[in-house]
C-alpha cells in the first residue's frame, strides 16, 4: 500500500433543519463581528433571511457580502476581503454554491489581521502559511463538495483560473441542511449531481494519490448519489432525497479533495471558461467520453465502480470489468438523457471550429492531467472533444 495523507474538516453536521442552530454554533467561537458570503440569487430569494436575523437577535454584528458571481474574479474576492478587514470581521461564512464556499475560504484567510501574504503568493499548493479566521461553509447544492475541500479557484482573466490550495481552508465546520437545497430548478439539481459523480469517479481512479479512505467515501458517495439524483430531479420537494445528495457530494468532496481529479475536469475547464457553461454541465457533456478514453487503463477499477452503482442483475460477470466498464459508460449516457440536460457540445452553442483551441487550453491543467489513470495528449483532448460534439 502506498504511504499517503488524508486532512477533512473538523466537524460535519448532517441534519435537515440545522440552519436553525447557527447562532448556537456560533457562539462556540466566542466572537462578535460575523461576514456571510454569499451571491446576489441567494440574496434574492431571501435564504439567508431568517438566519440574518436569528444571528442578530442573538446578538451578533452581520456584514452581508453578496456579489459573489459564478467563477469569481479576483476583483470580487478582493471587494469581499476589503469589507471584512474595514468591518474587522472575526468569523467568515460561507454560503451558497462553489464559488461563494471559494470565496469565503480566501477571505478567512486573506483578512485576517495576521496574514502578511498577498493572494498572488498563495496560489498553488501549500503556499498559504500561518492561519486564518474561524470558518463555516454552507452549501446550497449537491454538487462541488467546496465545504470540505482545501481547494479555491479563482478566475484570473477572460478565460484563466488559478488555484490555491492548503489545509488551511478546510473549515472549522461544514453544515448541510438540504432545506436550503428545496427550491433548486431541475437542471441545476441534475448537473451539479453529475459534477459529485465525476468526483467520486475521478477519486477513485486517480493516479498519484489514490488511498483507501478516498476509496471508501467515493464508493459511499456514488451509492447515495446513484440512488437519489434522478429522485431529486423529478421531485425536488424531497428533503429525505436531497439530504442524501448533500451527504453524497460532501463524500465526494472529502474524496477528490486528497485524490486529485483527473482528465474530465481538465477538458472540462476550457468549456466554461471559454464559453461559460457551468461546471456540473461542463463535467457531464464530456464524462462519458472521457471514461471511454480511459478505459483501456482503467477498466479494473471502472468495473468496481460498475458493481457499486448498477443493479447486481446488470452485472454479467464480475471477472469482466471491460464488459462492466462499457455497462458503466452506458448507465452514464443513459443518466444524463433522462436527467434532460444538453448531451453534446453543439447543444450549449460551441462551434466546431472552437475544438481544437479547447483541446490545446486543455493542456494548460496539468495539476489535473498527471492525476488521470491514462496519459492525455492534445491529439486525445481534441478526439474527445470531437465525440462530445
Amino acid at each position: 500500500m502506498n504511504n499517503f495523507t488524508f486532512s477533512s474538516v473538523k466537524t460535519i453536521i448532517s441534519e435537515l433543519n440545522s440552519i436553525q442552530q447557527l447562532p448556537q454554533i456560533c457562539q462556540k467561537f466566542h466572537v462578535n463581528r460575523i461576514l456571510l458570503v454569499t451571491d446576489p440569487g441567494i440574496k434574492s430569494l431571501g435564504l439567508l433571511d431568517s438566519s440574518i436575523e436569528q444571528l442578530q437577535q442573538a446578538n451578533f454584528d452581520i456584514t452581508l457580502f453578496s456579489e459573489v458571481e459564478a467563477d469569481p474574479s479576483e476583483q470580487v474576492l478582493t471587494a469581499a476581503i476589503t469589507l471584512a478587514k474595514s468591518r474587522n470581521i472575526e468569523l467568515v461564512i460561507g454560503f451558497g454554491g462553489g464559488s461563494s464556499l471559494d470565496i469565503a475560504k480566501l477571505v478567512s484567510f486573506l483578512a485576517n489581521p495576521q496574514c502578511s501574504q498577498t493572494l498572488n503568493e498563495i496560489y498553488g499548493v501549500d503556499q498559504a502559511k500561518g492561519g486564518r479566521l474561524p470558518l463555516i461553509q454552507i452549501p446550497t447544492t449537491a454538487g462541488t463538495g467546496s465545504e470540505v475541500t482545501a481547494v479555491a479557484i479563482i478566475t484570473t482573466g477572460e478565460t484563466t483560473k488559478k488555484g490555491a490550495v492548503s489545509p488551511l481552508f478546510l473549515p472549522d465546520i461544514a453544515l448541510l441542511d438540504a432545506n436550503l437545497t428545496l427550491g433548486l430548478p431541475p437542471s441545476i439539481t441534475a448537473a451539479t449531481g453529475i459534477d459529485a459523480m465525476v468526483h467520486a469517479i475521478e477519486a477513485y481512479t486517480s493516479n498519484i494519490k489514490k488511498n483507501p479512505i478516498s476509496d471508501m467515501l467515493a464508493i459511499q458517495a456514488l451509492k447515495l448519489l446513484s440512488q437519489n439524483i434522478e429522485e431529486t430531479v423529478a421531485n425536488g420537494s424531497n428533503a429525505a432525497a436531497r439530504q442524501n445528495m448533500l451527504l453524497g457530494a460532501m463524500m465526494a468532496g472529502q474524496a477528490f479533495a486528497n485524490a486529485p481529479v483527473g482528465a474530465v475536469h481538465a477538458l472540462a475547464y476550457p468549456i466554461g471558461g471559454h464559453f461559460h457553461v457551468p461546471h456540473g454541465l461542463s463535467n457531464s457533456l464530456v464524462l462519458p467520453h472521457v471514461l471511454r478514453f480511459n478505459a483501456d487503463a482503467a477498466h479494473t477499477l471502472y468495473g468496481e465502480l460498475a458493481e457499486v452503482i448498477l443493479p447486481p442483475s446488470t452485472i454479467q460477470n464480475r471477472c469482466d470489468s471491460k464488459a462492466n466498464t462499457e455497462l458503466l459508460i452506458k448507465y452514464f449516457e443513459t443518466l444524463i438523457n433522462s436527467l434532460n440536460i444538453p448531451k453534446t457540445l453543439r447543444e450549449v452553442d460551441i462551434p466546431e471550429s472552437a475544438l481544437p483551441m479547447m483541446a490545446s487550453d486543455s493542456m494548460l491543467q496539468t495539476r489535473l492531467l498527471i492525476n488521470n489513470p491514462k496519459p492525455v495528449s492534445e491529439k486525445d483532448a481534441l478526439a474527445i472533444y470531437q465525440a462530445a460534439y
